[in-house]
Formats: C-alpha cells, structure tokens, sequence
C-alpha cells in the first residue's frame, strides 16, 4: 500500500492568524520591537528557534520559543482552520494509502489541532519537531515517518507548500509534491517540484491516478 506523507501549515491547516499573534504577543513581552506580519509570513515552515534569529533575536532565543509555544497553545485551536477540501482530501488519500503527518510544528500541539478537527485517526504517525534532531530541509523528519510506519521509500510521497518540504523529500528519495499557499511564492515553488497543484484534493488526486 502506499505511504501519503502531509505537512500541516499551509497544506492541511491555515493558523497563520494564530501565528502571526504568537508572534506579535512574544515579541511584546519581551519589550521589542515587532518585525511585521510580512517578515514573519516569510519564515513560515522553519522552526521556531530559526524563526527568531531571523527576526533579529540574537540572546535568549528558547526564551522566545517557550514564551510563543504557551501563547500558541491557547489561542491555536480558536484561530486555525483546516483549509478549503482538506477534509476531502484525508478521506480518499486514506482510501489507497497509509497517512503520515510531518510537519515542524511542535507535535504534542499538532496532535490537539488534528484531533479538534476530528481526522487524528486518520494518520498512523505524527512527526513533530521535538522527535527529531535535523527538522525539514533534512530528510530525518521522513525517515523517521517512514520506519515507525515500517514502510518502504518506493511508493512513498511527501505533500507540502514549501521547498522545505520538497527538498525533505528528494533528500529522503521519496517522490513529492507541491501544493499552493501564500508562504512560498510561486516561483520557488516551480524551482523546488515539478508538480504544484492548486491544493491539497489535487495533489492526492494526481497521487492516486500516478
């Protein structure tokens, strides 16, 4: 059977909002000056210790983490939707094959996000970014998915909306394929896979026909 690997924000999941509040809330905590919406949009999809230092934290950074992580749990659930036929697309990818969340979101946050919106069931694994070492571009994320699941790599696909994503996939040897969301922009995304599909329904869609 074939293994159907997801990422979370931006394939499955909008919590931008809930992001971009963690964010502003941390920032003002700490008595600095907030980078802007647009400069944390851009770093969506890295984790959270990445994300501060490009925004200028430069000391303290777990500080930072720990203080948005508390913030983000509280608000996550209110302010995070799944995304238009993601629903649809868990239901027929489970038809065909067996489902894996990856994502570098913190896991134990992701597993209450998915189980408010009913589809845990669904995923045999979730990877989370305090079960590895080497979060996404690395391909650790993958194979750790992959051997919990005792799955092999030939069949196995990765489906996500950034190049860390894709480029976690072709590192793994897995086959992959993108999805369109506002944290990549378009032309990076064509750079990173060949297959782009509008969301995520495509993608399993174009999955199950290959």
């Amino acid at each position: 059977m074939r293994v159907i690997l997801f990422d979370l924000d931006g394939t499955l999941i909008d919590s931008t909002e809930a992001i971009l509040e963690g964010f502003k809330y941390t920032f003002d905590k700490f008595g600095k000056e907030y980078p802007g919406d647009k400069e944390v949009k851009k770093l969506i999809g890295l984790p959270l210790d990445v994300m501060f230092e490009n925004l200028g934290v430069k000391e303290n950074v777990w500080d930072f983490v720990d203080t948005y992580k508390k913030k983000y749990r509280e608000i996550s659930k209110e302010k995070t939707v799944l995304l238009p036929y993601a629903k649809d697309a868990v239901k027929e990818a489970k038809k065909f094959a067996r489902l894996g969340i990856v994502t570098t979101k913190t896991g134990l946050y992701s597993k209450e996000l998915l189980e408010h919106f009913g589809i845990i069931d669904d995923f045999e694994v979730l990877i989370g970014r305090e079960h590895v070492e080497n979060p996404k571009p690395h391909p650790e994320p993958i194979l750790k998915a992959l051997h919990l699941m005792k799955a092999n790599k030939e069949g196995a696909w990765m489906i996500g909306d950034t190049c860390l994503d894709m480029v976690s996939a072709k590192e793994a040897g897995i086959n992959y394929i993108g999805v369109k969301f506002e944290y990549e922009n378009e032309e990076n995304m064509k750079k990173c896979a060949e297959i782009v599909k509008p969301n995520v329904f495509g993608a399993v869609k174009y999955i199950k026909n290959f």
